[in-house]
């Protein structure tokens, strides 16, 4: 689980809940019809940007967020350095009873023992990257939009609700009120979009970029394997993945 993104989100929605309840009653800040327009409107906005499919696969692409695995590239260059050496000193089918808990480098290595061209390999590892990639752009795009789109939803909102506030000027009583409930619209927009959408769709372009240099040192780790590469030249070539003072080679502080 990503501690960072969950307690920012809650720790974020916890403060503007504990600011309301201080000023007055929370109830106040509940309204019905505001809350269809804005979070139903959003959604339903956003349905017109993509494609069914990807609307909901949106919401799975979304716990990305909140539970993903981010591997320690130093100890997976430590374990990639460890598997070369074996290939170097014992053959590509030594690997075969090695234990690798990196399903992509698993599957990298099985398509290296069952003896399958470097080139093939090298392009089913590509396609998986890229397909990976694609479908988490599809996700960030999802929550862009709903970004984009919640606090306009809640400017229309607005505007409803000052229409029909000036329907009945007529009762000053209901005047106040109904500046409330108007401006309930817009607070709901803000918070969907600054205070999850936005924040959403940048983690995960972050855990994307991630993944994806993740996954091409393993590509890498892959090539050097099946070229016999020595393994102080594979790590070597494997920590230029890693910030200079991270790396182990001496190449850099």
């Amino acid at each position: 689980m990503d501690i960072a993104t969950l307690v920012g989100f809650l720790g974020g929605m916890g403060i503007i809940v504990a600011a309301i309840m201080m000023g007055g009653d929370f109830g106040l800040f509940v309204n019905v019809p505001s809350i269809l327009i804005v979070f139903g409107g959003t959604f339903m906005v956003t349905l017109m940007k993509i494609p069914l499919s990807d609307f909901f696969r949106s919401f799975g692409v979304a716990l990305k967020a909140f539970f993903n695995k981010l591997e320690d590239p130093s100890k997976l260059i430590e374990e990639s350095v460890r598997l070369a050496d074996v290939a170097r000193k014992n053959g590509l089918l030594a690997l075969e009873n090695e234990t690798v808990e990196n399903e992509f480098l698993q599957r990298g290595i099985t398509l290296c023992v069952d003896g399958h061209d470097p080139a093939l390999i090298r392009k089913m590892l590509s396609q998986d990257i890229n397909m990976a990639i694609k479908r988490h752009e599809v996700g960030q795009t999802m929550w862009s939009s709903v970004g984009d789109m919640a606090p306009a939803m809640g400017m229309i909102g607005t505007l409803v609700g000052l229409v029909q506030m000036l329907a009945n000027m007529s009762d000053p009583a209901s005047i106040g009120p109904a500046m409330a409930v108007a401006l309930l619209t817009t607070l709901y927009g803000a918070v969907i979009a600054n205070a999850f959408a936005i924040p959403l769709a940048d983690k995960l372009a972050l855990v994307s970029e991630y993944e994806r240099d993740t996954k091409s040192l393993i590509l890498e780790t892959i090539n050097g394997i099946q070229e016999g590469m020595n393994p102080k030249v594979l790590e070597a070539l494997l920590n230029t993945y890693l910030p200079e003072k991270k790396r182990t080679t001496g190449e850099g502080d």
